[in-house]
C-alpha cells in the first residue's frame, strides 16, 4: 500500500486526467484513509470502515480513468466490475459475490509476483545449474566440480552462458502437460467458483503428464526460472498475505450503478435490478464471503460506484444502499477548452499517441494549435447535436481526421505532415454539419 498524500495522489492523477478536481480529491482522501487507518492503534483500527465514494457523471467525463489510474498508484488490490453484468440469486449469471472472488483471485496473483521477485535471484541461479546440466549430458554435477579446476568444462561453459553466446543453441527440457477433464456445473456460489473446486479435489486423481520440447537456451532460461520461482515460493504464505490485503486495503469499483436503479414510476418491485441491489449491500456494508482461499471479510474493502444518471437518479437506488455511500461527487461535462487541454497536455495524449503510431512509418506528423482548436470546436459541436460521449467523440474524430492519411502511411514520399486548421475542416465540416451524417460518422 502505497503512502502519497492526498496533493501527490492528486498531483499524478493530474499528469492523465483534465480537470474533475472534485472526483481526483474524494478519491485522494479515501485513499490516504487507507493508510492513516493502518497507523492507528488496533484496538481502533477495527472501528473505522471506509467511506465509499459514488462517482455522477455522463459518459466520457473520466470516471472509469480515474478508477484505472488509481489502481496503478494504489498498488492495492482493485478491482473494476460491471453492475449491469449481475443477477439476482437464484437467477442464472453471476452473482454478486463473484466481484470478491475475483479481488483475492487478483491479489493472489499480486502477491505471488512479489514473491517471485524476492526469490528470482535463488530461481536464476538454480535454472543456470539446470542449464549446464542439459549442457553437459551424462556428467555428474559433483563429480565434475571436483575434478575440474577453476577452468573447468563448467565453468567454461558458465562464462559462455551468462555472456548470451549459448542463447542459440537448442536444449530439450520436460515440460508438465497435464489437463483436468473439464465440467461446468451450475450452482449458488457461481459456475466458476465450483470449477476451481473440482479442478483441486480431483487433481491428484490424474497422472501429471510430462513431454519432452526442444527450446533455444534463451527461451528455456525463461521457463527454468519460472519453474524454480514456483518451487520457491511458499503459495500458502501467499493466499494468507493475498487475503490479509484485500481485507485491509482492498478496492472494488462498481461502474454503470445507474443501470441498476429502478424507478419509482414502475408498478411493482423491479426484481432483476432491486435484487441485485439487496445482494449488494450486505457484501458493500461488510460480510464473509467463501473463496477457494477460505472465508474473506469486506468490512474494510474501499467500495467506489459509478454511473452517468440520465434516466435515473442516485435517489432511485434503495435507501440502504444509499447510506452506504456517504460521498457523493459530480464530474463536469466537458467543453472546448477542456478537450484543447485533453488534446495536448497529458502524458499520453491522444495527439501524442498518433505521432508515435505513424512515426513507425517513418512519418512526422505535427498538429498546429489551429487545428488542436478545430479538432476541440468540432467534438464539442458535435456532442451538442447528437449524443454527448464527452472525450471519447475525439478517438471519433481523430480516426476520421487521419483515415486517409493512416492508410496511404507507407507509400506516401512525403515525410513530414503538418495539420493545421483547414485540414480538419476540410475533412470534417460537412460531416460535423449535417446531424444525420455525424449521427453515423462521429
Amino acid at each position: 500500500m502505497t503512502n502519497f498524500t492526498p496533493r501527490e495522489i492528486v498531483s499524478e492523477l493530474d499528469r492523465h486526467i483534465i480537470g474533475q478536481n472534485k472526483a481526483k480529491r474524494a478519491v485522494a482522501i479515501a485513499l490516504r484513509n487507507r493508510w492513516r487507518r493502518q497507523q492507528v492503534p488496533d484496538d481502533l483500527r477495527d472501528e473505522i470502515v471506509p467511506k465509499n465514494i459514488i462517482m455522477i457523471g455522463a459518459t466520457g467525463v473520466g470516471k472509469t480513468e480515474i478508477a484505472r489510474r488509481l489502481a496503478k498508484l494504489a498498488q492495492a488490490p482493485f478491482i473494476k466490475v460491471e453492475a449491469s453484468k449481475f443477477t439476482e440469486v437464484g437467477y442464472v449469471g453471476r452473482d454478486v459475490e463473484s466481484m470478491v472472488r475475483d479481488l483475492v483471485d487478483l491479489a493472489v496473483i499480486m502477491v505471488r509476483d512479489e514473491e517471485a521477485r524476492k526469490v528470482r535471484i535463488k530461481a536464476e541461479d538454480a535454472a543456470e545449474e539446470r542449464l549446464l546440466d542439459l549442457l553437459l549430458p551424462g556428467t555428474d554435477t559433483q563429480e565434475l566440480n571436483e575434478d575440474a579446476g577453476e577452468g573447468g568444462t563448467r565453468d567454461k561453459l558458465r562464462k559462455l552462458l551468462r555472456q548470451g553466446d549459448l542463447d542459440e543453441r537448442t536444449v530439450e527440457i520436460e515440460i508438465q502437460t497435464a489437463k483436468m477433464p473439464s465440467m461446468e456445473i451450475f450452482t449458488p456460489q457461481g459456475t466458476e467458483e465450483m470449477g476451481f473446486n473440482i479442478k483441486e479435489m480431483f487433481g491428484n486423481l490424474f497422472p501429471k503428464q510430462t513431454k519432452q520440447r526442444k527450446f533455444k537456451v534463451s527461451e528455456a532460461r525463461e521457463l527454468l526460472i519460472e519453474e524454480e520461482a514456483e518451487r520457491l515460493v511458499d503459495m500458502d504464505k501467499v493466499n494468507t498475505l493475498a487475503k490479509e490485503r484485500v481485507e485491509q486495503s482492498g478496492i472494488i469499483f462498481i461502474d454503470e450503478i445507474d443501470k441498476i436503479a429502478g424507478q419509482n414510476s414502475r408498478q411493482g418491485p423491479d426484481v432483476s435490478r432491486q435484487g441485485v441491489q439487496r445482494d449488494i449491500l450486505p457484501i458493500v456494508e461488510g460480510c464473509t464471503v467463501n473463496t477457494k482461499y477460505g472465508p474473506v471479510k469486506t468490512d474494510h474493502v474501499l467500495f467506489i460506484a459509478a454511473g452517468a444518471f440520465h434516466i435515473s437518479k442516485p435517489s432511485d437506488l434503495i435507501p440502504e444502499l444509499q447510506g452506504r455511500f456517504p460521498i457523493r461527487v459530480e464530474l463536469e461535462n466537458l467543453g472546448e477548452e477542456e478537450f484543447i487541454r485533453i488534446l495536448t497536455e497529458p502524458q499520453n495524449a491522444l495527439t501524442r499517441q498518433y505521432r508515435a503510431l505513424l512515426a513507425t512509418e517513418g512519418i512526422e506528423l505535427t498538429f498546429g494549435d489551429d487545428a488542436i482548436r478545430e479538432i476541440a470546436r468540432t467534438a464539442t459541436l458535435v456532442n451538442d447535436r447528437t449524443e454527448n460521449i464527452g472525450a471519447r467523440r475525439l478517438h471519433t474524430i481523430l480516426e476520421k481526421l487521419l483515415e486517409e492519411l493512416s492508410f496511404e502511411a507507407p507509400e506516401r514520399q512525403e515525410q513530414s505532415v503538418i495539420i493545421d486548421a483547414e485540414n480538419v475542416r476540410q475533412h470534417l465540416a460537412d460531416i460535423a454539419q449535417d446531424e444525420d451524417l455525424s449521427r453515423y460518422i462521429l
